[in-house]
């Protein structure tokens, strides 16, 4: 008798094996790729020194109304990213993880919360998929790591668009009752999270949700649906959280309303004043490298689709929503005069989602060209890899630092080449074993290895980080220095690690002791006779930057341009 259920026993147990295996390679997953290595760099470009410089002043003077760099109002993004910095700053200390810790946990909660739209639009498999092909992308594992607003704003955007999808009534099912009710929660909740999105980044949520939701109804006819979304419930959640900071700013500060709506936004949009001029198509080779590794997976499912759609001319409800939420975003920031990668960070989940339900339910009725398209990829990295190796030991690469930098084409085709390989041909193989899953482990261990891989792409540091220890370590005062030729990204960083704006080298400032900069010789071209520069010893391989002393020509220990006396060495 007890024959006949030892079948049953066994699959009991690999079923509950395999959920575990599930679980824990998507605990592994969602770690690793969102709160790994926040620190692994300093701050790098012009905005993360800025925001974060912005967040620390509100922590250290208790303003939480307005943003101000170097004791000015700055009114380029709104606060939300602040306030998560600031608050991250008085609980962990001031660190490039702290600063960067608002992004990842709000990567985190976007694609939680996307996994459970997908589980109850398509199913539990596509909902692992998508939580394990989502963080490893490229463009999810970089802005994660970054102190800036494209996270926070993106994932407010995509909670919000969760809770439309919910009031739309895209969630309904056979235990729905069959009279409609009211979502009071999902009603609440979008209001609160489009709020939320509004004080990340400004009134482009409002453009892209309701671009979306306009589209969507446009294509299914359910314009009395689309209306649900202006509930008053929903309107009121919006205004008590977006509005209230948005008063209390222009009340204290009259030029609010100027500068962030019409410069920040309008001009920003509308014209090229801000020197971010890029091709209509800039977003199509950006998408390409977003999705990096599964840029294969991304365009065999749009292919794919885009077929199906062909020849039979018809499309879900919710594929028609995160058509039009990726559609739009990606139309709207096309037309823009001012572009850059991480506008159209917000098109990412929704094009995921998609891929993610090909590949659960698609992949095995197109089983050849899906793996034919993996494969592809891999080879295409295997061979850059194996051009990048010849000319490493063929061509001498004088200045480059040696790194791991070159193994990234490894682990990119790695990652294809394990999908093609252990994606099963039927969906129980899947169900019963978690292997299918290990493709994402050569992004994980890429990850884990960022300390190692991302000094190959520079010949230095290219944060103020390095400057500011070596400029300590001298004791160079902050009062008697001055920058010549810098980056500004790199000069902001400096700033911040510093913990004070270091002016450039000119006429008001040519009492400075001491210079930095990044141009070999450019001391000379700044400083106007009878000064002269006199080279200090200084780090230039960490830091790309030289240091000089400012004497009186002729004088190894004179004094500066403005009669201040020199330091001793």
């Amino acid at each position: 008798m007890t024959e006949p259920s030892t079948p049953h026993s066994e699959n009991t147990r690999t079923s509950i094996a395999a959920r575990i295996g599930w679980v824990v390679l998507i605990c592994a997953t969602l770690y690793v790729c969102y709160f790994s290595h926040l620190g692994a760099i300093g701050f790098v470009g012009p905005d993360e020194p800025r925001y974060a410089w912005i967040a620390r002043d509100m922590m250290e003077t208790g303003d939480w109304v307005t943003p101000r760099l170097y004791g000015k109002p700055w009114f380029e993004k709104p606060p939300l990213f602040y306030w998560g910095a600031a608050i991250c700053f008085k609980w962990f200390g001031v660190s490039e993880t702290s600063a960067r810790l608002p992004s990842a946990i709000s990567a985190f909660l976007a694609t939680l919360a996307l996994a459970w739209l997908a589980r109850r639009w398509y199913g539990a498999e596509t909902a692992r998929w998508l939580l394990l092909l989502l963080p490893t992308t490229v463009g999810m594992i970089g802005f994660s790591h970054a102190a800036a607003t494209d996270m926070p704003f993106s994932a407010m955007l995509t909670i919000a668009m969760v809770w439309a999808a919910v009031i739309l009534g895209l969630i309904r099912d056979e235990n729905t009752p069959i009279l409609p009710r009211t979502p009071w929660l999902a009603l609440l909740l979008f209001g609160l999270f489009l709020g939320l999105a509004v004080l990340a980044k400004g009134p482009a949520a409002i453009i892209l949700c309701g671009g979306a939701v306009f589209f969507w109804a446009l294509f299914t006819k359910r314009w009395r649906d689309a209306f649900r979304l202006l509930h008053p419930v929903a309107i009121a959640s919006f205004c008590a959280t977006a509005l209230p900071w948005y008063i209390l700013c222009a009340r204290r500060n009259p030029d609010f309303f100027r500068v962030f709506i019409i410069e920040h936004n309008f001009k920003r949009y509308l014209t090229p004043e801000f020197q971010h001029i890029q091709p209509f198509w800039f977003y199509g080779p950006v998408l390409l490298v977003a999705f990096l590794p599964w840029t294969a997976l991304f365009v065999w499912s749009t292919v794919v689709g885009a077929v199906q759609f062909w020849r039979t001319q018809r499309a879900s409800e919710s594929t028609w929503l995160l058509v039009c939420w990726a559609g739009f975003c990606l139309l709207f920031f096309s037309i823009s005069q001012s572009k850059l990668p991480g506008y159209i960070l917000p098109a990412l989940p929704p094009i995921m989602l998609v891929a993610a339900n090909a590949l659960a339910g698609k992949a095995k009725t197109y089983l050849k060209s899906f793996r034919a398209a993996a494969s592809v990829m891999a080879l295409f990295f295997f061979l850059m890899l194996m051009l990048s190796a010849i000319g490493r030991s063929r061509y001498d690469l004088p200045g480059r630092p040696g790194g791991l930098g070159w193994l990234i084409p490894l682990f990119l085709g790695a990652a294809n080449a394990l999908l093609a390989l252990l994606y099963p041909a039927n969906r129980a193989s899947l169900m019963t074993r978690p292997s299918a899953g290990l493709c994402v482990l050569p992004t994980l261990v890429a990850v884990l290895l960022a300390n190692h891989l991302l000094p190959a792409f520079f010949k230095y540091d290219p944060s103020g980080r390095s400057l500011a220890r070596q400029l300590q370590t001298r004791n160079i005062s902050r009062a008697d220095l001055a920058i010549g030729s810098m980056q500004r990204g790199q000069h902001y960083s400096l700033n911040f690690y510093l913990h004070e704006e270091i002016k450039d080298w000119n006429q008001e400032n040519s009492w400075k002791q001491y210079l930095l900069t990044t141009r070999v010789g450019s001391c000379r071209s700044l400083i106007p006779a009878p000064l002269a520069c006199e080279p200090l010893p200084f780090n230039e391989d960490s830091t790309g930057a030289f240091l000089y002393r400012v004497v009186m020509r002729g004088s190894a220990n004179g004094t500066a341009g403005g009669g201040q006396p020199q330091q001793k060495e």
